[in-house]
């Protein structure tokens, strides 16, 4: 007579999927819910979500565009403080060095 070990993989009788080998009740319950009748949909989900999603697009595109708006007045007002002030040029000396020996 043998034994058959079809749901004991070597950890403590844990199948492969992480389930303790019951499969045949999760079955069961998986078919009694696909049975059971699907819920009723409001009539006017359609029509709401439609409201809904355009609501979200238009307020996407809003903040896009100010997004933009905002980076595009950053960069200009960099350039006209980079044009004014001009980092890159190494500023004049405070006060002239001492002279010796006159």
């Amino acid at each position: 007579m043998t034994a058959s070990y079809d749901h004991v993989d070597g950890y403590g009788g844990v199948g492969y999927d992480g389930f303790t080998g019951d499969h045949g009740r999760k079955e069961e319950e998986v078919r009694r819910i696909l049975d059971t009748p699907p819920a009723p949909v409001p009539a006017d989900l359609m029509p709401r979500s439609a409201v809904l999603g355009t609501r979200l697009r238009r307020r996407r595109r809003a903040l896009r565009r100010a997004g933009w708006t905002l980076l595009l007045f950053a960069a200009v007002a960099f350039a006209v403080w980079a044009a004014a002030v001009e980092p890159w040029t190494v500023p004049p000396a405070a006060t002239t060095p001492e002279i010796e020996g006159w």
